[in-house]
């Protein structure tokens, strides 16, 4: 039988990412050369696995098993890469070129080929330490204001940017995990830990002047999510992070990066099916307890992980529903909110009784990003989050103590022009601010929309750019909430990659204020201090 594997040469992707063609290939499915194979495939890994899965079995997208697949046969899925859908997939005829989507239409109507497996000594082996623990700094050694710096992942660069958020320098890029999906910090915000789709992990020290990776290690082929330990004794000893495959959890020391324990987390679905790629979504630290709520994607589970006795592992597994996506906390810190965008419902979690508390109902495909969080006059402390598959904000109460009649349920929906990804709002800002990158039209996709808390209305839309290719997402507010940085991701190749930029508006004028440039394909932002400090 012959086998193909992953190149090594493109942003280093998985070495060990070995592929078998499963079963043998029928007569009725079409075939491509092995190079056209190689490179569909890696297409396949960079922009459709996370949706669609590595077995192409389906979560937030769908089944694109060849049962699936051929029926549609190879001009319709052509045409499907190359415009995108209603129900929240992007077009990407300005990503591949025509040809790349004809071998990526005929590739995913050919055998699934089968992921490798990696073992905690293949882990172990891939920590690299570039400081040593007994010489980190003492202290800052820059003399800036630290806790205003945002960390700014550079997707498909492969790069983090560090940025002065008073004075909008970038301070580094520094190489880390290819396509990094998300970073989480110490409990004091001076170390930063990444996890690239190649699950390679970083820890960054915003303490060095200029700040610097000090240790990596690999924990996954492809992953998505990673959280520290901040409770009691065992605040930052531990990280932890979450593979889509293979589909397990890894718990690694904080200092050193070296993997300690592995957790499959395979199993028996809410529905009672067993899914071998139940793969996790992301990863949250809670405050009031020595865990991290795990949350399953495909199972339509949160597990609580207690982390406070590693040798005999604690684990509450809660049923929800399926797909398990982002969330976020409530005010309190008590609750956790998060996104089953399948079902088209958030779902609420209590952290200190490790038990599973609601489930609302919402618009198409919710996704929280960080979600957001604020006051409401009528309805008391609310939660929102926007939708993948339309144009709608959905606010609910998220207060059971002090608004017990209003706690889960639906407070009001706003619609907006478009679908989004990130809804965000501070604590000092009258508004809530909501992207929308998943519409297809360049002119919704590139602009912000902005919810006024006492109206309940739109009172905004700012076209962050009107540049060719471009998008416009994922807002960050700085410190003291008197700025949210939009990023501007240039899509594309390489060529477009420094066409990408942050801009820089005044949260109670809406005004521009700067333009930060050169930066590749930004997307997520994390201000140091809001983040340590739970700021949504």
């Amino acid at each position: 039988m012959r086998k193909f594997a992953f190149g090594t040469s493109v942003l280093g992707l998985a070495a060990g990412f070995m592929f078998g063609m499963g079963s043998a290939v029928s007569a009725a499915e079409p075939t491509l050369s092995e190079a056209d194979f190689e490179e569909a495939k890696l297409l396949y890994f960079q922009r459709c696995a996370g949706c669609h899965g590595a077995e192409r079995k389906g979560a937030t997208g769908k089944n694109l098993e060849p049962k699936a697949t051929q029926k549609l046969g190879q001009k319709r899925l052509e045409k499907i890469i190359t415009l995108g859908t209603e129900g929240g997939m992007n077009n990407f005829d300005d990503i591949f070129s025509k040809d790349q989507i004809s071998k990526l239409a005929t590739y995913i109507q050919m055998t699934p080929p089968k992921p490798a497996e990696m073992s905690l000594e293949q882990m172990k082996k891939s920590v690299k330490i570039y400081v040593k623990p007994e010489d980190y700094v003492k202290k800052p050694m820059h003399g800036r204001n630290w806790e205003n710096f945002f960390v700014v992942i550079l997707r498909d660069a492969g790069k983090m940017a560090i940025i002065d958020g008073d004075t909008k320098e970038v301070l580094s890029k520094l190489d880390a995990g290819y396509a990094v999906h998300v970073t989480k910090e110490t409990s004091d915000g001076r170390f930063w830990y990444t996890i690239g789709r190649d699950g390679k992990q970083n820890k960054i020290d915003l303490w060095m002047d200029p700040p610097q990776v000090v240790a990596e290690s690999q924990v996954a082929y492809d992953a998505r999510d990673i959280a520290v330990s901040h409770y009691g004794d065992f605040k930052d000893k531990y990280v932890i992070a979450g593979g889509y495959w293979p589909p397990h959890f890894v718990i690694s020391d904080a200092v050193t990066m070296e993997p300690l324990k592995v957790v499959s987390t395979r199993g028996v679905n809410v529905d009672g099916a067993f899914v071998n790629e139940a793969r996790v979504a992301a990863i949250y630290n809670t405050p009031h307890a020595p865990t991290w709520m795990v949350a399953v994607k495909e199972l339509g589970q949160v597990w609580q992980v207690d982390y406070s006795d590693l040798d005999n592992l604690r684990i509450e597994q809660m049923d929800s529903h399926k797909f398990l996506h982002d969330g976020f906390f409530d005010p309190s810190q008590k609750y956790f909110q998060i996104a089953a965008n399948a079902s088209n419902r958030m779902e609420f979690f209590d952290t200190t009784t490790r038990k599973f508390v609601g489930s609302l109902e919402t618009g198409k495909m919710p996704h929280p990003g960080p979600g957001a969080n604020w006051t409401d006059e009528k309805c008391g402390p609310v939660g929102a989050t926007g939708h993948i598959g339309e144009g709608m904000i959905t606010v609910w109460g998220n207060d059971p103590e002090g608004h017990p009649d209003q706690a889960w349920k639906t407070c009001y929906k706003t619609e907006t022009d478009g679908a989004g990804l990130f809804i965000r709002t501070h604590p000092n800002s009258p508004y809530v601010f909501m992207d929308q990158p998943k519409h297809p039209e360049p002119e919704v996709q590139q602009s912000i929309q902005i919810l006024d808390k006492k109206t309940r209305k739109i009172v905004k839309t700012i076209r962050v750019t009107d540049r060719e290719k471009s998008i416009a997402l994922h807002g960050e507010f700085n410190k003291d909430g008197s700025e949210l940085w939009v990023s501007v991701w240039a899509r594309g190749g390489k060529a477009d990659w420094l066409n990408g930029e942050i801009v820089v508006y005044d949260t109670k004028t809406l005004e521009e204020k700067a333009r930060i440039k050169g930066l590749e394909t930004p997307t997520g932002k994390f201000n140091v201090y809001n983040r340590v400090h739970h700021v949504t």
